[in-house]
């Protein structure tokens, strides 16, 4: 089989692997050339140099699917996060590592897969015979293809007739937005507080801090905050996002300067939404990652979403599907897979927007999963069923149960705790003593 592949990010790289290494000849296009040195500024992924959480999802098919990868991700420092079994093996609960590691360790290894071909360019448009893709114009040039996929990402840049998605079946601003700054730890200092597998999650009255610890020391400051508020988006600044970290207590620890040294300017999170989107129906042509499916990044379930949609695509394929009409099964596991998970997102973002204005729980409505899963502080038994949530080895729809002994702990009138730090509205204070003008 011939394969065409629109993108050449995690998601295109790892199925144009796991093909290529099944015999089929695979062209992955992208406009980036890749990494020059050290250096690798990737144009239009705004997520490049963001925080990034790997659940055991991407080391799992990188294992199985393409290990000279993951070697080469191990090699260039990635550590995997494990905890202990009671047989005295470990499972992994997902992997530390920025996303220039991660797509560095890709790159290098896709160089050296048999029948993957990575081409720079710009896909003009589709080439059809009658409905049906067999290929594609490449900066002017055809590339005849027995199946074209489409991942191109969140953005997608294609823009080509025949190639347009179908309606979503659910999209929307989420309501928030985030900035964040990368440090390094210096030689031999010890992490700040972890309290999380991220490494420290803090919710305050108003908004959200995160660390995300990656590899070899590398860690990354995150302040999420609702898209409304005007004040908190001067955190954007480098004087208000430090002094609203000495302010955090647990921030302060981890950014001092005897212990963390800052690797990058305050970087800004773009427009964030939550999509999810049907397969278009076109003979030839089918879509993957985030051109499915995008989420908020706050719980890292991105990359973890686009190895499961890979995963079922390579099982399709495998059982001998016809690549001209494999888009209508495919979508149809999406839409029982994928879909819930964005669904889960909106009504989690939705509810913590409308928290951080402080409105109080309305219990007459469904729990969301965050709120059912936060009151097993209060009942434990809620946590006996929330593990393959966690591990999204399980669809949100199999916390229902819990949410009866959540609602019966909020009713009672618990709620979750503040992290130790300023509210909202102190946190603006001090950004605007750090940023008069703010």
């Amino acid at each position: 089989m011939r394969t065409l592949i629109v993108g050449s990010g995690p998601t295109g790289l790892m199925l144009g692997a796991a093909l290529a290494r099944r015999g089929h000849q695979v062209v992955s296009v992208d406009r980036d050339p890749g990494p020059a040195g050290d250096i690798w500024i990737r144009r239009g992924v705004m997520q490049f140099e963001h925080a990034h959480g790997f659940r055991p999802q991407v080391p799992h098919f990188l294992q199985a699917e393409w290990p000279e990868a993951h070697r080469n991700w191990m090699n260039l420092g990635a550590q995997p996060l494990e905890t202990p079994r009671s047989d005295g093996s470990c499972r992994v609960m997902g992997v530390l590592s920025r996303r220039l590691t991660f797509e560095r360790a890709l790159r290098r290894a896709a160089q050296k897969v048999p029948g993957l071909t990575l081409r720079r360019g710009h896909v003009d448009g589709l080439i059809l015979d009658g409905k049906r893709v067999v290929g594609a114009r490449v900066d002017g040039a055809i590339v005849e293809a027995d199946l074209v996929v489409d991942a191109s990402g969140r953005v997608g840049r294609h823009g080509m007739s025949g190639m347009q998605r179908s309606e979503s079946t659910i999209q929307g601003d989420c309501g928030i937005a985030y900035v964040n700054r990368t440090y390094r730890l210096r030689p031999g200092a010890a992490p700040g507080p972890v309290v999380s597998p991220l490494a420290y999650t803090g919710d305050f009255d108003g908004y959200q801090c995160l660390v995300f610890l990656h590899e070899a020391g590398h860690f990354s400051v995150v302040f999420v905050r609702p898209t409304a508020d005007a004040a908190l988006k001067a955190l954007q600044f480098q004087e208000a996002f430090d002094a609203a970290c000495r302010a955090i207590p647990a921030l302060a620890e981890w950014t001092q300067q005897d212990r963390a040294l800052i690797t990058s300017a305050v970087l800004v999170g773009g427009a964030l939404r939550n999509t999810y989107r049907r397969q278009g129906g076109v003979p030839g042509l089918v879509a993957v990652g985030d051109s499915v499916a995008t989420t908020t990044p706050t719980r890292g379930r991105g990359i973890a979403m686009a190895c499961m949609q890979i995963t079922a695509l390579l099982a399709l394929l495998d059982e001998g599907t016809d690549p001209v009409t494999v888009a209508e099964p495919f979508g149809a596991w999406c839409d029982h897979a994928i879909e819930p998970w964005v669904a889960d997102h909106i009504a989690i973002d939705g509810g913590m927007v409308r928290r951080w204005k402080g409105e109080d729980l309305d219990l007459t409505i469904p729990l969301t999963s965050d709120l059912i899963a936060a009151a097993a502080d209060a009942d434990p038994r809620i946590g006996e069923l929330t593990g393959g949530y966690f591990e999204m080895t399980a669809l949100p729809e199999t916390l229902r149960p819990a949410e009866p002994l959540a609602r019966a702990v909020y009713q009672d009138g618990w709620r979750p705790a503040y992290a130790h730090g300023p509210n909202r509205d102190e946190l603006v204070d001090v950004i605007r003593a750090a940023v008069p003008a703010a």
